[in-house]
């Protein structure tokens, strides 16, 4: 057994968990539910419920939820080289929401620069489906190919390495993309029944389990291995020896005229290597060496417009495996597949084989550096964005939606670079505003935040244990704050906060409220 790379404790502030959007998103979906919020409240069969639980055509309080009526049908889509297929919707879901669920079936999951289109006319991403005229029982979206740019391929190559990674039990231990270890299969044994099922099972074999022999009475040694996943037992498939960005890059003048977004360099689990080009159509195989750039395609007008179908084309065991991995990955329980903004990160796990992963190590040294953090005019304003979703009206269930996703949405970031930010200080890659003094007294701001250390600085409780007093006291900080965002009163806004433990060491991260730069100046801290 050994320690997880990365033990990391984060615990934050508490908003409702639902998905969310960005600003221009809110923006959107607010007007349209107050425009039906305004016809349906001024129709005499709007229905609001009061206190006495009757029903009233006038809301009795300003304070009381209106429900909205939402309907729900079928519609049909067409995707290149798949039969039509039927897919489920409501009213208000958004047309982005379809492009998650495309990206996340198997027959589908492979695509990700397409657009849909009804009628021939695209669809925008950010409107609900209720305000797309001609959209009804039975419509047929097509799936659109798009032309790729350096953005999109990089969400696509990223994209299909997280899938033939899906079913890779060490990144769930590592809190890779999100995930967390998750054990309900082990609950389940892989199979969920019906309560008669189980009823039935037990009058059968007089037993719903077997009580495993290390918790009979007795036994002198207490396992750790029994707390693991039993998903650790089987070996992962591997689709590819090695997927990595290119020597060559970037393209050069003369190439980027000809459509030349970026090279791929890869070797399939034939041990066969290949240099991969990809332009504005697709993805093709090139001349290109080791040594030698030939940018030229091996086979004439070979475009693939998914990695995967090319991969398919040059690898019989790239086929075999990736077919089999995402059969694996749609069989999985909907808990094991989703991200959760609240991670759990153990602080044992199994041995595993270290392998290579350049997308791994990429991510590490961007990381450590925060580059993407620090591009001009690209800096998020966390204290600005959560004050807002916060301020967002709440009267009608669809506003009340919109704002829980909103905040969920803003805080589930918040914390994700808290924690990369918690990292880099820990780890020395974020200079302190105060560099002269005590390395205990150290803080740091980073990507609009503020990080201080869990160690008594001034002494305030050194009549209550000292430094292990400063360490416990930004928990119940923490819970301070989770009660006030529980409480939800108008007009009382707190700073968006989160705990980090990693490397032993206790780091606290918050929203910068205004003006905070302006008292740094002043030595007012």
């Amino acid at each position: 057994m050994k320690q997880t790379n990365e033990n990391i404790s984060t615990t934050s502030s508490d908003f409702t968990q639902c998905n969310g959007h960005q600003d221009e998103l809110i923006k959107i979906r607010k007007d349209s539910d107050n425009d039906d919020a305004a016809t349906n409240t001024s129709s005499s069969s709007s229905s609001n419920l009061n206190n006495s639980g009757l029903v009233s055509s006038v809301p009795t309080n300003t304070n009381e939820l209106i429900v909205l009526p939402e309907s729900s049908f079928n519609i049909r889509i067409q995707s290149p080289g798949l039969d039509t297929f039927d897919l489920p919707v409501t009213s208000s879901e958004l047309v982005q929401e379809i492009h998650q669920v495309l990206m996340d079936k198997e027959e589908t999951c492979h695509r990700t620069c397409f657009s849909l289109q009804l009628d021939g006319i695209v669809l925008d991403n950010f409107t609900e489906l209720k305000n797309i005229e001609n959209l009804k029982e039975g419509s047929l979206l097509k799936v659109i190919e798009e032309q790729y740019t350096v953005r999109e391929v990089r969400i696509h190559i990223r994209h299909i390495n997280e899938l033939i990674h899906s079913c890779d039990i060490i990144d769930l231990y590592n809190g890779n993309n999100g995930y967390s270890l998750c054990m309900v299969n082990d609950i389940t044994n892989g199979d969920i029944v019906s309560n008669s099922e189980r009823k039935k099972a037990a009058e059968t074999n007089g037993f719903d389990f077997n009580v495993p022999e290390y918790l009979l009475p007795n036994q002198k040694d207490i396992l750790l291995t029994p707390l693991f996943t039993t998903n650790n037992k089987s070996r992962p498939l591997q689709c590819l020896k090695v997927l990595s960005y290119s020597g060559w890059n970037p393209p050069n003048g003369s190439r980027k005229l000809h459509g030349d977004l970026m090279y791929l360099q890869v070797t399939t689990c034939e041990e066969k290597s290949f240099h991969i080009t990809a332009c504005t159509k697709g993805f093709y195989v090139s001349q290109t060496t080791d040594e030698k750039f030939i940018p030229k395609p091996v086979q004439p007008k070979a475009i693939f417009h998914s990695l995967v179908d090319l991969l398919n084309n040059i690898s019989p065991l790239f086929k075999k495996n990736f077919a089999t991995i995402q059969r694996k990955r749609c069989t999985k329980h909907p808990f094991e597949r989703i991200q959760i903004p609240c991670q759990i990160h153990p602080w044992l796990s199994p041995r595993f084989d270290h392998t290579i992963d350049f997308f791994r190590a990429e991510d590490a040294n961007i990381n450590k550096l925060g580059h993407e953090d620090h591009i001009p005019g690209q800096v998020r304003d966390w204290n600005e964005e959560l004050q807002i979703t916060k301020e967002l009206s709440k009267k009608t269930l669809p506003e009340r939606l919109i704002r829980e996703r909103a905040m969920f949405k803003v805080h589930s970031d918040f914390v994700s670079a808290a924690i990369r930010g918690c990292q880099a200080v820990v780890d020395g890659n974020i200079m302190a505003i105060n560099p002269g003094e005590e390395s205990k007294v150290h803080m740091y701001i980073w990507n609009n935040m503020f990080f201080s250390l869990g160690f008594d600085v001034k002494e305030h409780y050194k009549d209550f244990g000292g430094d292990a007093a400063a360490h416990a006291a930004p928990t119940n900080d923490l819970q301070g704050v989770r009660a006030l965002n529980t409480i939800d009163l108008e007009g009382l806004h707190t700073l968006g906060t989160a705990v980090v433990d990693y490397r032993g060491m206790r780091v606290t991260a918050q929203t910068i409220v205004p003006d905070f730069i302006s008292d740094i100046s002043r030595k007012n801290i």
